[in-house]
C-alpha cells in the first residue's frame, strides 16, 4: 500500500472536520461552536505547543502541533459556511505572503542578513497596513495578547519611530523612577486603582528592559514561575522530611531551606558553565 501524500492527508483531516459540523450527523458540540467559543481554545493550543517545545516533548510537539492545526482547520470550516472563505484560501494566501516576504528566496533581491531581513519584513508589513487603511503605528498590535507580550509589542513599535530611550540606562532610570513612584503612592494609603496604575507602569517599564535585552518577557516570567514552584516544592519536601508542613512552620526555617535550595541551584549552574 502507497504511503499517502500530503494533499490526501490534508483532505482526510478537512473532510473529518465536515462530518464533525455536518447540520444532520454531525458532533452535537462541534455543530454548536463559532469564533468566539473556539478562539479560547486555539490560544490554549499555541500555549501547549510552546510547553511541549520548553520540555523537549517531539512526541508531545507533534499531537499539539495536530491540535492546533485542527483549530486552523476549524476556523477556516466555520467561515466557509458563512461563505467568508475556506481552507485554501487560508493556504493559498498565506503562501503569497511568504513569497511576497521573502524576495531574496523567491526572487532576486539582496537580503544577506537576518537583521536586514527583519528590516524588509517590517517594511512590507508596513505597507501592508497603509492599504489595509491603518495608520497608527500601534494600529494592529492585538488587543488579546498577554499584557506582557503586548506591552513589549507597543514599546518596540513606538520604539521603531523614534519614540525610544537612547540607551540602557534610560531603560533602568525609567524603572526606578516607577519603582520610587510606586513606593511613595503605597506610603500615602494608594487605592486599589492607584496601586493598578501604577504597579502598571512598572511593569510597562520592565517589558521596554526585555525588549533591550532581547528577551521574551512572557518567556522570563515562566522560567521564574518554574523555578519559583520547584524550589518551593523542594521547600516542602525537607519540611515533610522533618515531619512538617508548611504551615506549621516559620518564615525563618522555610527561608533558610530556600536558601540552601538556592545556592546548591548557583552550584550546578556554575559547574555547568565550566564544563
Amino acid at each position: 500500500m502507497s504511503k499517502p501524500t500530503e494533499n490526501d492527508v490534508m483532505q482526510a483531516l478537512l473532510q473529518v472536520m465536515r462530518r464533525l459540523r455536518d447540520p444532520q450527523n454531525g458532533c452535537p458540540w462541534d455543530k454548536e461552536q463559532d469564533f468566539a467559543s473556539i478562539a479560547p481554545y486555539t490560544v490554549e493550543e499555541a500555549y501547549e505547543v510552546e510547553d511541549a517545545i520548553q520540555r523537549q516533548d517531539m512526541n508531545g510537539l507533534q499531537e499539539e502541533l495536530g491540535d492546533l492545526l485542527f483549530q486552523v482547520v476549524f476556523h477556516a470550516r466555520m467561515a466557509e459556511e458563512a461563505g467568508h472563505f475556506d481552507f485554501e484560501q487560508v493556504a493559498q494566501a498565506l503562501v503569497d505572503k511568504m513569497v511576497r516576504r521573502h524576495p531574496h528566496v523567491f526572487g532576486d533581491a539582496d537580503i544577506d542578513s537576518s537583521d536586514a531581513q527583519t528590516a524588509s519584513w517590517e517594511a512590507m508589513k508596513a505597507e501592508e497596513k497603509a492599504a489595509r487603511g491603518q495608520r497608527g503605528v500601534l494600529d494592529d498590535v492585538p488587543l488579546n495578547l498577554p499584557a506582557l507580550v503586548r506591552a513589549e509589542k507597543l514599546s518596540r513599535r513606538a520604539g521603531r519611530v523614534g519614540f525610544e530611550w537612547p540607551d540602557l540606562e534610560g531603560v533602568f532610570d525609567k524603572i526606578e523612577e516607577e519603582t520610587a513612584e510606586l513606593k511613595e503612592a503605597v506610603a500615602k494609603g494608594l487605592d486599589r486603582d492607584a496601586a493598578e496604575d501604577e504597579l502598571g507602569d512598572m511593569l510597562f517599564a520592565m517589558a521596554n528592559l526585555a525588549r533591550y535585552l532581547k528577551v521574551d518577557p512572557e518567556a522570563a516570567l515562566r522560567r521564574t514561575n518554574a523555578k519559583f514552584e520547584r524550589r518551593f516544592r523542594a521547600v516542602e519536601a525537607e519540611l515533610e522530611a522533618r515531619g512538617k508542613s508548611p504551615s506549621e512552620s516559620t518564615l525563618e526555617e522555610m527561608d533558610a531551606i530556600w536558601n540552601d535550595i538556592r545556592a546548591v541551584d548557583r552550584r550546578q549552574h556554575k559547574s555547568q558553565e565550566t564544563d
